[in-house]
């Protein structure tokens, strides 16, 4: 489902170059939850911008079923983000203005498709996620975890092939983040899916099928996570 080949990513910085990645090379398969973690400035935000087609290697290569990412031209690039990426952030970003069903629905208004063919399916991945009774809502009117399952059905409006999960629970309760992390796993195992979450919670971390561990911008291990040691002081 996603490859990433020797890639490296570089950034100006003062007069010199920083290295936020180093020659990463891993592959997420179809059907894999997994856990990208690491202190602050390890460059997990960066491996998952260059997942989400956000950001472009300085060199490497990234496949993403079945499309080198690196062929594409802006428009292309942009397409790739809208029907096979989607995307799960730690503060939710729903419009505030819109109901739950509205803010799931909004991906595919984006992409063209009727709003009167589309409210039928937003509702149905609410009812997947566990709030369907709450479609006519507003964000104001929900909780963190409603909002984050929300979130998460807007994710798959459009049937992504992958999942891109920023720091999921960061904003939520333990339990909540406890729920909503297996929710992604759901969603990973019994969908089919690519579900890759960047997190500094290391119990959400032990619910996944696979951890990638980074450190200035290397990866320090890549395993199933009942094979990666305990990290010492604030590797994650």
């Amino acid at each position: 489902m996603l490859e990433l080949q020797n890639v490296t990513r570089q950034y100006s910085s003062g007069g010199g170059v920083a290295t936020a990645l180093d020659g990463v090379s891993l592959t997420v398969g179809e059907g894999e939850f997994v856990s990208v973690a690491g202190p602050s400035g390890a460059g997990k935000s960066t491996l998952l911008h260059l997942l989400g087609a956000l950001d472009s290697p300085t060199s490497g290569k990234i496949v993403l079923d079945g499309q080198a990412l690196q062929d594409l031209d802006d428009d292309a690039l942009a397409e790739v983000r809208r029907r096979k990426c989607g995307f799960v952030f730690q503060f939710f970003n729903l419009l505030p203005m819109l109901s739950a069903w509205e803010n799931v629905a909004l991906p595919a208004l984006l992409d063209g498709t009727r709003l009167s063919r589309v409210r039928a399916r937003a509702i149905d991945l609410l009812d997947e996620v566990g709030v369907a009774d709450r479609a006519t809502h507003r964000p104001a009117e929900l909780s963190g975890g409603q909002m984050q399952r929300v979130a998460i059905a807007r994710a798959l409006i459009n049937q992504p092939a992958i999942i891109l999960a920023d720091e999921p629970t960061g904003n939520l309760d333990s339990v909540t983040g406890e729920q909503i992390v297996k929710l992604l796993a759901g969603i990973a195992h019994g969908g089919g899916r690519a579900v890759v979450m960047v997190t500094h919670d290391r119990s959400a971390v032990a619910l996944t099928d696979r951890t990638v561990l980074l450190r200035d911008g290397v990866v320090i291990a890549d395993a199933p996570v009942h094979m990666v040691a305990e990290p010492a002081g604030d590797e994650w």
